[in-house]
């Protein structure tokens, strides 16, 4: 359709497999010029879409894309990194040329690449006679870190970060009352900022993220196994699983973690504070096994180690918002899901036409997104805020029409199965 405001056009496309379900969908002999048109592709998305929340196991990928405009891309940290190494002088020579050298090895314009290479130098210099190579390490390493913790630690009382936050909101107010007969949803983030966490407590959602105690909270892989559960009735040992409640996975780390081996009565020494503070060295951004020491592994293997259980679930869908599938090891559990469980579903909401994921044919993958013309400058339909609100379906709302497991069966055998044989 025309976007009269932008003087564009912008045209939906809604793929199963190599698919094209919006084909059918023609008004008056005009295919794509009317507004009503796109209404009705819209609609029928969301139809899907609700159609496949009845699964039994709902999980949602969410990238960098979802705090986009609070928080800078990858590649806008790296500017700012770039920014903050040129604003050196003369004296840290050393600092700068160091950076540059690694920035031509490195993945363009990827930090958390150009931080790898770093903390690998970084150990293989503490051990060597090189001090002044390695105090221009930690330099580096420290000039990054702060930039991007910086950037990531937003203020939530500033405009662009409340209207996020605002989002993040609607989001979970919409798929966190689930049917007690189906599991809790689980959310999956490479972000490490905490608009998650900050609209799930705004919202009184209950929410399992690893981490368990009072005043001081450590992290516990075992609290991944626990749902909040209620009593049915106060006379027998009866209980059934809270509704409102949702598992929460960082698996790229959080700027609230740290590092903190004074408790020694927990197998793992990664507590979680309530405020961030970056005036500690031991603060957990990017999951690379060379920083600081061994212990680091845990907390990320066993994130990755969920991720990969719960892809492979019976009757599961996987929704992918924000993420441009650019990590190979996020990458490959998704693959390697696809390629174990055959019940399971991914749905990715995104322009990755130049992306593999793209140029698969299986009728258990789908693929949305808005492709408009140069000079548009509204939000597409697989922005995040145009997905939460004109996309994802009222959960609480949805569940009282269905009985959904028999629901899902039947749309499986229906849409899936079938052709797939």
């Amino acid at each position: 359709m025309e976007d009269k405001k932008n003087n564009t056009e912008t045209k939906i496309h809604f793929k199963q497999g190599k698919n094209d379900l919006l084909s059918s969908i023609v008004e008056g002999g005009d295919a794509i010029k009317t507004e009503e048109l796109q209404e009705k592709q819209i609609d029928f998305i969301k139809e899907k879409i609700s159609e496949l929340f009845n699964m039994k196991n709902v999980h949602f990928l969410l990238g960098s894309g979802t705090s986009v405009d609070a928080i800078p891309t990858m590649a806008g940290l790296f500017e700012a990194v770039e920014d903050k190494i040129n604003e050196l002088s003369e004296v840290n020579k050393a600092i700068k040329d160091e950076f540059n050298d690694i920035s031509k090895r490195a993945e363009k314009n990827n930090l958390e690449d150009i931080l790898g290479i770093l903390y690998s130098n970084r150990v293989y210099l503490e051990g060597s006679e090189y001090k002044d190579n390695l105090e221009t390490c930690e330099a580096l390493i420290k000039i990054i870190e702060n930039e991007i913790f910086d950037k990531i630690n937003v203020k939530f009382n500033e405009e662009k970060a409340e209207n996020i936050l605002g989002t993040y909101k609607e989001f979970y107010s919409k798929i966190a009352l689930r049917n007690k007969d189906l599991a809790r949803i689980s959310v999956f983030t490479t972000n490490n900022d905490l608009f998650n966490e900050t609209a799930l407590n705004s919202l009184n959602i209950h929410y399992i993220n690893g981490f368990n105690g009072g005043i001081h909270r450590y992290f516990n892989p075992a609290m991944f196994k626990y749902t909040f559960s209620k009593r049915m009735d106060t006379g027998i040992e009866k209980f059934e699983p809270v509704e409102n409640m949702v598992n929460l996975y960082k698996i790229h780390g959080s700027i609230n973690w740290v590092e903190d081996d004074k408790n020694q009565n927990t197998f793992f020494k990664i507590k979680e504070i309530s405020t961030p503070d970056n005036s500690k060295e031991n603060v957990l951004i990017y999951p690379t096994p060379t920083k600081q020491n061994k212990s680091l592994g845990s907390p990320y293997v066993e994130m990755f180690r969920e991720f990969q259980c719960k892809l492979l679930e019976p009757l599961s869908v996987l929704f992918v918002i924000g993420y441009s599938f650019s990590d190979e090891h996020v990458n490959n559990i998704i693959y390697q899901a696809l390629a174990t469980n055959t019940t399971m579903n991914l749905v990715v909401i995104n322009d990755l036409s130049n992306k593999d994921i793209f140029n698969i044919d299986d009728n258990r993958i789908y693929k949305i997104w808005e492709e408009v013309s140069e000079g548009y400058k509204g939000n597409r339909l697989h922005f995040f805020k145009s997905i939460v609100e004109k996309l994802l379906p009222n959960v609480n709302a949805f569940k009282a029409e269905n009985n959904s497991l028999n629901e899902f069966i039947k749309f499986y055998n229906k849409n899936i199965a079938n052709e797939n044989r």
